[in-house]
């Protein structure tokens, strides 16, 4: 009787310890802000496992929040996953994070890991309006709702509205629950130490672990997508390029503008949010501009500057956070254009030197715009017909246009030249004091 109770407890160890033999557990990080880039990496890293036949993917979830069109995107890729999945609160699920570890399959947090604090908020730290709010909340409460949980705590994440004190979230307060609350209401599995322990708890233990990670590219992406980078990649650009037009040749000024513009389209292409179509648009757009500097139409320039602000926003998920990102640097570009024309100016230096004229003529300098007799002042002749103002008058046999300084001058009566303007002879009526003098 003893012989068959311990075959029995050593068959039954040798079940566990094999729990989950010949399985592919993938994990995936979902770390840092969420943004596009983030968007772009559980995209490709959900289609690896979904290829290499993955038994279960388990994401590892450590965010502070970012931005709702990506959490919205990351939180449809969730739903359409077929593979097991399971939400890993490693330290904290917070905002954007929260709605992403909602749409998991089931959710499993560290002892010391928090999720919730869910408000939606606009770029520059104030609260959304309430349309984005109402729309927010409704997201959380679908997401609890698909995976049947109780949709009044998703709510309470997303709305200070509601009323739950007894989860430290009273009236106007937003709610974040712990991993013991979590699991009271039933929005976490279970409480664990470790990933091992959490791949025990799945029955995976003796599973083979895939990790993986953003590559290189994927990390500098999601730092050029970052909405705080945008604004300065795009100020760098343009302030880059105006400064160069006060420079002498193409220097680092220009070579820093081209830079930043190449990085934001970098990024933007790597997290799958610009395509052929923005790049095509910018290059006809720059060529427009620079043609423009040759042939002054005018049209050319607004059709490139437009070609380029459309590029720009095709590049964009977010056609509102673009437009403040433009903005942005198209006061940063005034500021420092104002600067640099009161301290430099123009004409002198750089690119506008071969575009602005700035040869002038003058009498010093050998140029005369025609023939100036001064020889002719002081000569005294007579009018051959009434000057009003200007008329003909004979001065020593030669009959000269002439024009008086603002008064009438009868035919016949003498006058005298008292300047010369280059054609134009200025005369003056001779009084009859002057004559006897």
């Amino acid at each position: 009787m003893l012989l068959v109770m311990a075959l029995g407890l050593s068959l039954h160890q040798m079940a566990v310890y094999a729990e989950g033999e010949g399985k592919q557990v993938y994990v995936i990080p979902v770390e840092n802000t969420v943004e596009r880039g983030m968007t772009a990496f559980l995209e490709r890293t959900t289609s690896e496992a979904i290829e290499a036949g993955a038994d279960h993917i388990i994401f590892e979830i450590d965010t502070p929040g970012g931005r709702v069109d990506a959490a919205g995107a990351i939180g449809e890729l969730f739903q359409d996953l077929e593979v097991p999945n399971t939400a890993f609160v490693t330290s904290q699920a917070y905002s954007a994070g929260s709605y992403i570890a909602l749409n998991a399959d089931q959710i499993y947090m560290k002892q010391q890991a928090t999720m919730g604090a869910s408000g939606v908020i606009n770029a520059d730290g104030t609260a959304a309006d309430k349309k984005a709010q109402s729309a927010w909340i409704s997201s959380m409460v679908a997401a609890a709702e698909a995976n049947n949980r109780d949709p009044i705590y998703a709510r309470a994440m997303a709305d200070s509205s509601v009323d739950l004190p007894e989860y430290g979230a009273p009236e106007g307060e937003f709610l974040t629950l712990g991993p013991t609350a979590a699991v009271e209401v039933g929005y976490a599995e279970g409480i664990v130490r470790h990933r091992v322990e959490l791949l025990s708890e799945l029955g995976l233990s003796d599973a083979t672990i895939v990790e993986t990670s953003p590559t290189p590219a994927e990390n500098f992406a999601r730092f050029l997508t970052d909405p705080v980078v945008i604004p300065i990649l795009l100020s760098i650009a343009s302030i880059g390029l105006v400064v160069e037009l006060y420079s002498p040749g193409f220097g680092i000024p220009g070579i820093m503008g081209v830079l930043a513009l190449v990085l934001f389209f970098y990024g933007h292409i790597i997290a799958g949010l610009a395509g052929y179509e923005a790049i095509i648009l910018l290059i006809i757009g720059i060529g427009l501009i620079v043609t423009e500097f040759f042939v002054a139409s005018g049209i050319l320039g607004i059709i490139g500057i437009v070609a380029v602000f459309a590029s720009l926003m095709l590049s964009s998920a977010d056609m509102g956070q673009m437009a403040l990102s433009l903005g942005i640097a198209i006061i940063a570009t005034i500021v420092v254009a104002v600067i640099l024309f009161k301290t430099i100016g123009t004409g002198e230096r750089g690119l506008f030197k071969r575009i602005i004229l700035n040869d002038s003529t003058s009498s010093e300098r050998g140029y005369v715009s025609s023939a100036t007799r001064l020889e002719l002042i002081g000569l005294e002749g007579e009018a051959l017909t009434p000057l009003r103002p200007s008329g003909t008058a004979l001065f020593d046999e030669e009959r000269l246009d002439v024009v008086t300084e603002g008064s009438y001058i009868n035919a016949n009566q003498r006058v005298k030249i008292v300047r010369t303007e280059g054609s134009r002879i200025v005369v003056r009526v001779i009084k009859n004091e002057e004559e006897n003098v």
